[in-house]
């Protein structure tokens, strides 16, 4: 990975480059930004600059042998810890299985801007209990007394350090504080108020903020070979989330608009048989898809209140789509949208908390009855 293959973040590639240049590296650096955003794939170009045998005023070169390694998630002075499901089998004196180190090194290739349930989903983790535990600490210990192999600096890379638990968390805390020689730790959260404040302090916070739309629409359609229009309309839907970007690009094609619609007109009318059906088939789809619905319908109701202010046309790019959004914002006030959106944020935040999805789904069914049957 290098700065080169992250869209946008120019100010934020800027700051870590001069940090280089000026001699002025943390040995314990915390990069956080929200889900799907270039925190990882940041923390890892940085990870690559560093190490880079022919580094440019703006990137590394992409063709030392350092780079290379980098590319592929092999370089050996480069460690990673992530969350796992309980104790993995030991192999080759690492923590984790040689299979689900590969398993990562791919994912890392193919999801840079991936999210803790994809994770759990490629590793085939599924439901389970993702965490950092205390013999996870241990392995970052043992491997960062070791004498780097050819690198300049030793990494270890922590993603989603927030999923470490107390122990784990207290038996790391000496070594964040006064690492070895050449040593540095790269902390990559999500929520990092998580974590505890004794490791908080012993980091330099990083903030990593969310793409802008022109950004992500420009990668999607360079990088996924995504229609303009779609991209566009995946992206103003994204808030900043790369990831989300995709699978939203990915689905809304498909099937968001019609599950959306069709979700409304049950409520409108009060259809308990087909909302107690469409409960079983929301409970059915992963929490992604299940966020990603939630993240389009909340920008349906977005451009159905730009509608009723403006009177202009929706950005969307369907006609099924303008369509829906135009009868839609004809049929409620600002008021109820606001009350609507409400209960969409919420759904989200209890799917978030891994709420029951069947329980989540038809109590907020029931509330988006009661306000769009409101006189």
């Amino acid at each position: 990975m290098r700065f080169a293959d992250i869209p946008g973040l120019a100010a934020e590639k800027s700051v870590l480059i001069n940090a280089v240049k000026n001699n002025h590296v943390a040995h314990a650096q915390l990069f956080y930004g929200l889900s799907g955003s270039g925190s990882l794939p940041l923390a890892l170009a940085y990870a690559t600059y560093l190490n880079c045998e022919n580094p440019t005023a703006e990137d590394s070169c992409g063709m030392c042998p350092s780079c290379l390694k980098m590319d592929k998630h092999i370089h050996p002075d480069i460690h990673y810890i992530f969350p796992k499901a309980g104790k993995q089998k030991e192999a080759d004196n690492s923590n984790v299985s040689a299979d689900l180190l590969s398993t990562w090194r791919k994912f890392l290739i193919d999801q840079p801007y991936a999210e803790l349930q994809d994770w759990a989903d490629v590793s085939g983790l599924g439901s389970k209990q993702l965490s950092i535990s205390k013999d996870d600490s241990k392995h970052i210990i043992k491997t960062v007394s070791m004498k780097a192999f050819e690198a300049k600096y030793k990494v270890m890379v922590i993603w989603i350090p927030e999923a470490m638990n107390i122990s784990a968390a207290n038996t790391i805390l000496k070594v964040l504080e006064e690492p070895p020689t050449q040593t540095l730790f790269f902390l990559v959260s999500n929520d990092y108020e998580k974590l505890l404040t004794t490791i908080i302090s012993r980091t330099q916070l990083f903030k990593v903020p969310g793409f802008d739309e022109s950004e992500i629409t420009n990668y999607l359609t360079s990088q996924h070979n995504i229609g303009e229009n779609l991209a566009g309309q995946a992206a103003r839907v994204a808030q900043g989330s790369m990831r989300a970007a995709i699978k939203i690009a990915g689905q809304v094609e498909d099937d968001s608009h019609k599950l959306f619609r069709d979700w409304m007109r049950e409520c409108w009318t009060l259809d308990i048989l087909n909302i107690n059906k469409r409960m079983g088939s929301f409970n059915d789809l992963n929490k992604s898809s299940q966020k990603t619905l939630l993240l389009y319908g909340l920008n349906m109701l977005r451009e159905s209140l730009v509608y009723q202010i403006a009177s202009t046309a929706p950005m969307s790019g369907s006609d099924e789509e303008s369509s829906f959004i135009m009868k839609f914002a004809d049929s409620v006030d600002a008021n109820k949208i606001e009350q609507l959106a409400g209960i969409l944020n919420t759904m989200h935040l209890h799917l978030e908390r891994n709420g029951n999805a069947k329980i989540i789904f038809l109590d907020s069914s029931m509330q988006i009855a009661s306000v769009l049957r409101r006189k």
